[in-house]
């Protein structure tokens, strides 16, 4: 009989379903024994029951089960050793006993004690026996591991310097850091006060200087509503004054050229002086002497007046300078 996809599916689905029932029913019921073999004659606590506390408890219990076989494999293992150490050691103390009639309780106090020793040591040392061929490599190997742990000690008091030395130099370098923040904070409000008076003797000028030209302006105001004339104000004051300096100071310049000039030609007349007083002790020569006589004159005549021009020119050049400040 041919049937429809869709019923075929919903078929697949309620076994897939009912699979997940009976595997749900099944952990249920293997964590319900778990738990009660573990808590024994004591309740189980309750807890909600749904798929994903299901699935812990079926995992914890698996683990403990795999647990609890390989422990109980551990266990049958040792107490085979056991017996075989009990068999072994039987073994030992009937021969001790048929070849040298020796047993454990006709030793002595100290041979019990030396026992003893050699029993403390074998346990201490894990041999397998209390055999010197056991004991040998057992002292050698603890040898070996005291040589270890000495190499390692030194290498760790060598760490330990370097460590030491390390955060002594740290120490100081931090203390020395110390210092120079304490200084350098010092500096900095040492500075800051600087700066706030600047600003404040800044902000005072400022204010002093907006004071001042509004007072000008205001002035200026005034005095241009009044009627004064612009030359009198303080800047066309300012310009005359520079120009009478600088008039003064070209007057001034043009009389220290006249007083050189002076005493250039007070240098060019000395020595023609000089040679007219030589002529003069000459014999005379009345035609020649009285020509050079009168040359000499008049080059003295034209100096002396060229010079009383200067001299005349000098003094009336301070005369006019004074008119033209006054």
């Amino acid at each position: 009989m041919w049937r429809e996809p869709q019923t075929l599916q919903a078929e697949a689905m309620e076994g897939r379903e009912e699979e997940q029932k009976e595997e749900e029913e099944e952990k249920a019921e293997k964590i319900a024994l778990w738990l009660k073999k573990i808590f024994g004659d004591q309740p189980i606590p309750k807890y909600e029951v749904n798929p994903r506390t299901t699935d812990i408890l079926y995992h914890l219990s698996e683990c403990n089960k795999t647990r609890d076989r390989d422990v109980s494999l551990v266990i049958e293992d040792l107490k085979q050793k056991a017996r075989d150490y009990e068999s072994e050691a039987k073994y030992l103390q009937d021969l001790l006993m048929e070849s040298v009639s020796l047993s454990f309780t006709s030793l002595s106090s100290i041979g019990s004690s030396y026992l003893n020793a050699l029993v403390d040591s074998a346990l201490v040392l894990e041999t397998k026996d209390t055999s010197l061929a056991s004991f040998i490599p057992a002292v050698n190997s603890l040898a070996a591991d005291l040589f270890r742990t000495k190499a390692r000690n030194e290498e760790m008091e060598v760490e330990l310097n370097k460590l030491g030395k390390n955060l002594t130099a740290t120490l100081i370098l931090e203390k020395c850091l110390r210092e120079d923040l304490k200084k350098a904070e010092l500096h900095l409000s040492v500075e800051k006060a600087r700066v706030d008076s600047r600003i404040s003797n800044i902000d005072f000028l400022k204010a002093k200087s907006d004071d001042l030209r509004l007072r000008i302006k205001a002035a200026e105001e005034q005095l241009s509503a009044r009627g004064m004339d612009d030359s009198l104000s303080h800047q066309s004051l300012m310009a005359l004054s520079e120009r009478c300096k600088t008039m003064e100071t070209l007057y001034l310049l043009s009389d220290s050229m006249e007083m050189l000039r002076l005493a250039e030609l007070k240098q060019q007349t000395a020595p023609l002086k000089k040679k007219l007083e030589s002529y003069l002790d000459l014999m005379p020569n009345p035609s020649l002497a009285q020509v050079k006589i009168e040359e000499a004159k008049r080059e003295l005549n034209s100096m002396d007046a060229e010079l009383t021009k200067k001299v005349d020119m000098m003094e009336l050049l301070p005369d006019q300078s004074k008119r033209r400040f006054t």
